[in-house]
């Protein structure tokens, strides 16, 4: 066995079905007594529903969270913060809602309580992506990870089969790039092949019968999984250039990384055999790079960054930002390589085969 490190994520996760319904033995865990709900503007009925567990508890609700966290929507539910005194955040949703929160623990040490709703995973992280005049910059910190996830699998019942694909796959991107980082330790990978290997058994039948509770069990405990592997080791190739389109166009985030991942994985798969091979197997399939175009197209995902709102002309201002600032690979970036790989995910090609 090679030598290698390991770090555990000190959050507390509740998981299964009513779990909303201990959201206030949660609180009290805590100490806190004056949460402020986050949410997005079209989720803000479910979120006041979910927090209505919490009493009067729930001081107010700032309902302005938006996908890729901008740095102003953050400065402003800052001061909404400040101006009800609150001792605590409870974001309800999914990446957005989640994001804001972190954004804002960051900045205050505040404790979060988060209720995921979709297959994001980030709330399992201590990784916060902000974005700031058309760039988005990560950052790790302990205080960006929340303090308590309830995953209630009622909640997943009614999120539209599309977005449950896409938020699956985008999932799966976090533990497929655990298990090639540079930092990839055999616990890690082993939740990552787990956390792969659920996800992509429930979607299918997430997508033929949405109302099929194992299969959202199956699919919301995968992306726990991936989430933890995102923020226990670090991303490559797929999670940087998300991060740049993602930043200059604004991409839908969740669609973006579905059709961004076969073409990541097939650019490095040579350089990683290893990591492929256990994609595979999680998979069942022969290629891992086709496995996941075809899975997701199956299903119904746009495949092409232009149909998801990448402006014509624009992949050489994308490479120019991806590539100006170093960050590590299992395969050394070239350029032309790259160019061939957003040229194929912006018309919607399937990927070049390992």
């Amino acid at each position: 066995m090679e030598d290698f490190v390991y770090n555990g994520n000190p959050a507390r996760v509740v998981f299964g079905s009513g779990t909303v319904s201990r959201l206030p033995e949660e609180a009290d865990r805590l100490n806190v007594k004056r949460l402020v709900l986050l949410s997005t503007p079209e989720q803000v009925q479910q979120a006041t529903d979910i927090a209505s567990h919490l009493g009067p508890r729930v001081v107010a609700t700032y309902s302005k969270a938006q996908m890729h966290t901008p740095v102003e929507v953050t400065a402003d539910a800052m001061q909404f913060i400040s101006d009800h005194s609150a001792d605590a955040v409870l974001s309800i949703g999914g990446g957005s809602t989640t994001g804001l929160g972190k954004a804002i623990a960051f900045r205050t040490d505040l404790p979060q309580i988060v209720v995921p709703t979709t297959y994001a995973g980030s709330e399992a992280t201590p990784i916060l992506g902000e974005t700031e005049g058309g760039r988005k910059v990560t950052t790790s910190d302990p205080r960006i990870l929340p303090e308590v996830i309830v995953y209630d699998v009622d909640l997943t019942l009614t999120l539209p089969v599309a977005l449950s694909v896409t938020s699956g796959v985008n999932a799966v991107a976090h533990a497929v790039e655990a298990l090639y980082a540079r930092e990839a330790n055999p616990i890690i990978s082993l939740m990552a092949e787990q956390g792969i290997s659920a996800i992509v058994r429930a979607l299918p039948s997430i997508h033929a019968n949405p109302a099929d509770k194992n299969a959202r069990a199956g699919a919301l405990y995968g992306a726990w999984l991936c989430g933890v592997c995102l923020g226990s080791v670090g991303m490559a190739l797929h999670h940087k250039l998300c991060h740049t389109l993602g930043g200059m166009f604004n991409l839908p985030h969740a669609q973006m990384h579905t059709a961004v991942l076969p073409h990541a994985v097939a650019y490095n798969a040579k350089a990683v055999p290893a990591a492929m091979a256990r994609l595979r197997r999680a998979m069942g399939v022969d290629d891992a790079a086709t496995g996941l175009f075809d899975l997701a197209r199956r299903l119904g995902a746009t495949m092409s960054l232009k149909d998801l709102g990448m402006p014509d002309g624009s992949i050489e201002s994308a490479l120019d930002q991806a590539l100006s600032n170093a960050y590590w690979n299992p395969r050394e970036l070239d350029r032309p390589e790259l160019r061939q790989l957003l040229e194929r995910a912006f018309r919607g090609d399937a990927p070049n085969p390992a």
